[in-house]
């Protein structure tokens, strides 16, 4: 997958400090911004947005995205007006392109619904309706914006190792490249959780 931060609250930290200031009447302070976050007051964090350009993912992925509302917004490459483009155009998840035998399989049918997309486009079928052939493993591209808040939010569920794998190598970037611009307000961002020999608590059921 390609994931890139394309744009950012300038000095998003400084952003939430001064937010944060205003709540306790105190002189500016990273300190300030550092105690908010340790103690959960994080609608600070609101103040302060990302967005990120998204492709080569699968639609799996994108399905599983788009269950994160509160605080994010998305754009989506449309399977209406874009057409299928190019024989590297699906995501092959890892168990199957470690097994031989099914990689075979995965790559023979992936090629039935290339040609069956190509031949009912041939046929005048639009877009739109020559998509319902198309599996869930196909690339799309997707924009991402989200606050402070929202964004620990889902680091906090998709970083999770349990996560399904995709989706919790998507967070694990976006969270990588956000703390490079705003280290205190995702300084304990990512999993909540330090094991998983047992069920985690801190999870809510939005899918894996």
């Amino acid at each position: 997958m390609k994931v890139k931060l394309i744009s950012y609250t300038p000095e998003p930290d400084a952003v939430c400090m001064r937010m944060a200031t205003l709540c306790r009447d105190s002189a500016p302070s990273m300190s300030i911004l550092a105690d908010v976050v340790d103690i959960n007051h994080v609608s600070i964090l609101e103040h302060a947005s990302f967005s990120f350009e998204v492709s080569e993912v699968s639609r799996s992925l994108t399905h599983q995205l788009i269950r994160h509302r509160i605080g994010m917004s998305y754009a989506q490459q449309s399977q209406r007006h874009v057409s299928l483009d190019g024989l590297d155009w699906y995501v092959v998840p890892p168990t199957i392109a470690n097994n031989k035998e099914a990689i075979a399989v995965f790559h023979a049918m992936m090629e039935n619904d290339r040609q069956g997309y190509a031949e009912l486009l041939r046929l005048g079928i639009p877009k739109e309706d020559a998509r319902f052939v198309l599996p869930n493993s196909a690339h799309t591209k997707i924009g991402i914006t989200g606050n402070g808040n929202s964004l620990r939010h889902f680091f906090s569920l998709r970083c999770c190792k349990r996560s399904q794998w995709e989706i919790q190598n998507l967070a694990n970037e976006m969270l990588r490249q956000v703390k490079l611009v705003a280290p205190i307000i995702f300084k304990s961002a990512g999993r909540q959780c330090t094991t998983c020999k047992e069920p985690c608590t801190f999870r809510r059921t939005e899918g894996c």
